[in-house]
């Protein structure tokens, strides 16, 4: 795809916290020729993030993870069922942002990875990147409890699920977080089936 012309007149920050909300007058090529008048368009920046559904090669079962999310309390489900993730800080790259994260919140060494796409969650007004992995795991690799982090206010249940009953959560629309939809999609679009494939990897 080619990329067309964008002019940015000016730049703002009006939020600068925990999260970033940039403020931005631009003008942008039109698909039938010439520039589109000055436009004024706010980014919501929280860098990017990464994600993996994991899987535990030898009880062969997929981990989630379960936890309080204050932004779906108005709409439901305040507690969501999700991919391991977690921010990709600055100068991190995101294989090690990931292994972190499962230490973290299920308590397992990484094993294998296999990645599986990057997106856009909400481009209409957000810049954040998710870069979707599955994670290979056994049992051996268990080095912690996971929970996630108490000093960052983490709460965080660890869920097991076999694939057939994931098939079950997605067609009763149970499972309301993308990423792990997409993971879950990718898992059962490489025709791995129930019972699990003794490794992923076979099945790719």
């Amino acid at each position: 795809m080619t990329m067309k012309a964008v002019t940015i007149e000016r730049e703002s920050t009006l939020l600068d916290d925990y999260f970033q909300v940039d403020e931005a007058y631009v003008s942008h090529e039109l698909f039938a020729g010439g520039m589109s008048p000055t436009i004024r368009r706010l980014n919501f920046e929280r860098g990017d993030s990464v994600a993996a559904v994991v899987l535990n090669r030898d009880t062969r079962r997929i981990i989630l993870v379960e936890q309080f999310r204050y932004p779906t309390y108005r709409k439901g489900p305040a507690w969501m069922t999700e991919a391991v993730a977690g921010i990709v800080m600055p100068d991190e790259a995101p294989e090690a942002a990931l292994r972190r994260e499962v230490r973290e919140e299920i308590g397992y060494e990484i094993e294998r990875l296999h990645y599986v796409a990057s997106f856009y969650v909400s481009p209409g007004g957000s810049s954040e990147r998710i870069i979707l992995y599955c994670a290979e795991v056994t049992s051996a690799g268990k080095v912690g409890p996971g929970g996630g982090v108490s000093a960052d206010g983490e709460d965080i249940r660890v869920i097991e699920f076999s694939l057939e009953s994931l098939r079950d959560d997605l067609a009763f629309a149970r499972i309301k977080d993308a990423k792990t939809l997409v993971g879950i999609l990718w898992l059962l679009s490489r025709g791995v089936g129930s019972p699990i494939e003794s490794s992923l990897g076979d099945a790719l």
